[in-house]
């Protein structure tokens, strides 16, 4: 009877959960009957248990937010680095020139090899580059008009038709590019471009160009003779192939200047003539 009216006490005074109540039976004295016993230990042991899963939930919650926490940088990095490497893998996949050409021509030429490298339209594009090229050589006054400053509109568009005509274009990649040359008033610069884009056509093709210029023209012999030589030194790479152009240039006297690439061997009589007379001004 003391037991029960203490345990009536203990409930009326916390006013508490079955749990806390359980916690509150535990420190009575121990119940004489067994029954008494066995609700005791069960109720320690489904306090206990609530406090097993109350820590265990709270540090699940604890590593799941870590592992979140952890991801989301990783997430987010590749969230930023994924279209880079996208971007990345397209300017890789994009054509380059095989030589670097300079000046604003040389811009132009090579985004006319880019362009036509795209298109599938090499080839063709240097055909009719080559034409307008010759157009140009042939003709210094069409040169002159085309940097004119006073160029309408309509003026440019009839200059790029007659062009596209004159290099029979059948593409539209040259004709767009003849557009963007009138569009930014760069029509004059179109020589230049010729001679950039041969070169660079020229290394694509594994050509080197050798520049033959004499006094008189050579005969085809002698031509064929200094070919021969130079193919074999050191100024053609292996597996190259010469362009041999012949150049006339009363002005050297005698004597050759022959061009390969970059390099000049000067064997003209003019700078014989040059080097004697400096020896001799120098001495004096």
């Amino acid at each position: 009877t003391r037991i029960s009216s203490r345990q009536n006490y203990v409930s009326r005074k916390v006013g508490a959960s079955p749990a806390r109540q359980g916690i509150h039976i535990q420190n009575c004295r121990p119940q004489r009957t067994s029954t008494s016993k066995s609700d005791l230990y069960e109720s320690r042991s489904l306090t206990t248990f609530d406090a097993i899963q109350s820590s265990t939930a709270a540090m699940l919650s604890r590593q799941v937010f870590r592992s979140l926490r952890a991801a989301a940088p990783q997430r987010a990095a590749a969230l930023s680095v994924a279209p880079v490497r996208t971007f990345a893998a397209a300017a890789a996949s994009e054509p380059k020139a095989p030589i670097a050409v300079f000046g604003l021509d040389g811009t132009y030429a090579t985004a006319l090899y880019t362009a036509a490298s795209k298109t599938s339209t090499l080839d063709a594009t240097a055909k009719e580059l080559a034409k307008l090229g010759g157009i140009l050589d042939k003709d210094a006054k069409l040169a002159g008009i085309l940097s004119a400053p006073t160029l309408t509109p309509a003026d440019k568009s009839a200059i790029v038709a007659e062009l596209v005509k004159q290099a029979g274009a059948s593409g539209a990649t040259l004709k767009n590019f003849l557009d963007t040359l009138a569009e930014n008033n760069r029509l004059g610069l179109l020589k230049g471009v010729t001679e950039k884009f041969g070169q660079i056509i020229a290394a694509a093709r594994g050509e080197v160009e050798m520049t033959v210029t004499s006094a008189q023209a050579l005969d085809p012999k002698t031509l064929s003779r200094l070919e021969t030589a130079v193919a074999k030194s050191s100024y053609v790479g292996q597996g190259k192939k010469l362009k041999v152009t012949n150049a006339v240039n009363p002005e050297i006297v005698g004597g050759l200047i022959v061009e390969v690439g970059d390099r000049t061997i000067d064997l003209s009589v003019s700078a014989r003539i040059a080097k004697m007379n400096k020896l001799l001004t120098d001495n004096l």
